[in-house]
């Protein structure tokens, strides 16, 4: 398999659960910018939607959109329970949470990466993201991780999207249940591995 990535972005997601996997693959760095690869492939014949993350497989078959991607790895390796069975209810919740993460925390900070929106603007897209911050304390006040005491695809994603808070002044430490977790996801050897690689 083929990892199609760009340092910082929610690739990082993808990548740290390969690496939880142990599955063989090759990482491939997208210039955001130009839509090229590290070797000046046109990565729009690769990814026509024009973004990270992409995973092409070994048949030739490309994926994208990253909670499609986490869930397909995740179920190449099921018994490392990443993901609950497909079908169960256990699973449904974990959609739940994907779909969480992607609409209300990494579009709530992705928007902000835009110069053109004035700060006034940020400013209400801030409050409405704080209030999703606070559905996700109260989850993670009483446990470890979105689906309980198991890290799963859906807390990769979480990890690597909470991360931008960063760029834009955000200090985790308001919200304790978030900085724990990102402390506790950021001490996993597949994450230490994935964010040396991507920045080496």
């Amino acid at each position: 398999m083929k990892l199609y990535f760009s340092p910082n972005a929610c690739s990082l997601a993808s990548h740290i659960v390969l690496r939880e996997l142990a599955l063989p693959f090759e990482l491939i760095r997208v210039d955001n910018q130009k839509k090229t690869t590290a070797n000046g492939d046109d990565f729009l014949r690769i990814n026509p939607k024009g973004y990270v993350a992409a995973l092409q497989l070994d048949n030739g078959e490309v994926l994208t959109e990253g909670a499609a991607i986490l869930q397909f790895l995740a179920d190449q390796v099921p018994e490392a329970g990443l993901a609950p069975a497909n079908g169960s209810w256990e699973r449904v919740r974990l959609q739940e949470w994907l779909n969480f993460v992607s609409s209300e925390i990494h579009g709530g900070l992705g928007v902000l990466f835009n110069s053109a929106i004035p700060e006034e603007v940020k400013a209400l897209f801030k409050a409405t993201l704080f209030k999703r911050f606070a559905i996700l304390v109260q989850t993670l006040e009483r446990q470890d991780y979105l689906q309980g005491e198991r890290f799963s695809v859906a807390d990769a994603y979480l990890f690597v999207v909470l991360r931008w808070a960063a760029f834009f002044d955000i200090d985790l430490q308001q919200w304790p249940a978030l900085a724990r977790f990102q402390q506790r996801v950021s001490a996993r050897p597949a994450v230490i591995a994935a964010l040396a690689a991507e920045n080496s």
